[in-house]
């Protein structure tokens, strides 16, 4: 029901928006890229895989004129204390962050974790934590746009 609801009420590129954190730089996708590593470790997030996938599905047959790049990362205090309590919320895990090519921009992108928090209130300490996670994650993207 409250699907019908939003497809009613809210256009789809709405929806993505709702359901994205976004920050679009002027520098070049690789200058970007090039920092991640140095940008998890330095915000204790775990790197665990790059996914290069504009080459990932052009090796499939189908190329892409843009390049994206996607990075599982994670703070593995805070996704064992979730799977402990919350299990089904290992469909969100772990964090991704997007980085792509849009209309001469960069875009660094991740999900709005804000939305999905409000699932674990219950639990206010691991709510702080995860609140927290999203927080230096929202941060560490914001050193990554700048030059």
């Amino acid at each position: 029901m409250l699907q019908k609801l939003m497809k009613a009420a809210m256009p789809p590129e709405k929806m993505i928006e709702m359901f994205t954190y976004q920050i679009i730089s002027n520098q070049s996708i690789e200058e970007i890229t090039e920092k991640v590593p140095i940008a998890c470790e330095k915000n204790k997030f775990a790197l665990l895989t790059t996914y290069n996938y504009h080459e990932i599905v052009e090796g499939k047959g189908f190329p892409i004129k843009r390049k994206v790049w996607i990075y599982e990362i994670c703070q593995a205090k805070t996704a064992a204390a979730m799977l402990t309590d919350f299990p089904h919320f290992s469909i969100f895990m772990p964090c991704k962050l997007a980085i792509y090519e849009n209309e001469g921009k960069t875009v660094i992108s991740t999900m709005n974790m804000e939305i999905m928090l409000n699932a674990v209130k219950a639990n206010q300490e691991l709510f702080k934590e995860a609140t927290s996670l999203f927080n230096t994650l929202k941060s560490l993207m914001d050193s990554l746009s700048k030059e």
